[in-house]
């Protein structure tokens, strides 16, 4: 069972996404909680395999209680978001988060994100996460941070982490790339391993943070 913890300041919310998730034969949401400093007590007390994050919450909120979690170990975080909170949802990322969906998303692409994301997977969303960097990385500005730390890659590695940044998945890598889809998990493997990162979430926000890949640039 993937046990879940969902945090939300509104209880129409939690209760909708209770009703989506608790229809699942394996998932298990085994607490609800209305704001980030209740959320950290539960993901302690509980050790849920995901916490269902909301971002802007009174008392603590979503960005500070998802860094948190994530320094324990004792949760991987799925933030909830609406596009006019795309600057909470940058630093979400950049605390640790394992992705993020829209409010809005279909109930099936949400149960699949929570089940990826306990597997030890990251969601990216494609168009959401251009447009999150492009307003706060890019934009054609200077690069937040030094491209050496990229020196480490191979330049297959290299490319792999370009289409990694574009969201694109292992098997859409391997055909644009013409190789194995084990060959590409195996990439990915080493350019996580070689940069000290948890995902491809990660990876995404140092591509652009780089400069390697560029907002608008496909």
């Amino acid at each position: 069972m993937i046990k879940v913890v969902v945090v939300d300041d509104q209880e129409l919310m939690r209760v909708g996404f209770r009703m989506v998730l608790g229809a699942q034969a394996d998932i298990d949401v085994v607490g609800e909680a209305g704001d980030g400093a209740q959320a950290i007590k539960l993901a302690e007390e509980l050790r849920p395999d995901v916490v269902l994050m909301d971002v802007r919450m009174p008392v603590l909120d979503g960005v500070e209680a998802t860094k948190r979690i994530v320094e324990a170990g004792t949760a991987r975080v799925l933030v909830m978001t609406t596009f006019d909170l795309d600057e909470y949802v940058y630093s979400a990322l950049q605390g640790g988060a394992s992705g993020f969906l829209l409010k809005d998303t279909q109930p099936d692409h949400l149960v699949s994100a929570l089940r990826a994301v306990a597997s030890g997977d990251a969601v990216v969303s494609p168009s959401v996460t251009r447009r999150l960097l492009d307003r706060f990385v890019g934009g054609g500005g200077k690069p937040l941070r030094d491209a050496a730390e990229l020196d480490v890659l191979t330049e297959r590695e290299r490319e792999v982490l370009v289409l990694i940044a574009k969201g694109l998945s292992n098997l859409e890598i391997a055909e644009t790339l013409f190789l194995s889809e084990a060959t590409v998990k195996t990439h990915v493997g080493r350019i996580l391993s070689k940069l000290d990162l948890r995902d491809r979430v990660q990876a995404v926000v140092l591509a652009y943070e780089t400069g390697l890949a560029r907002p608008g640039v496909t």
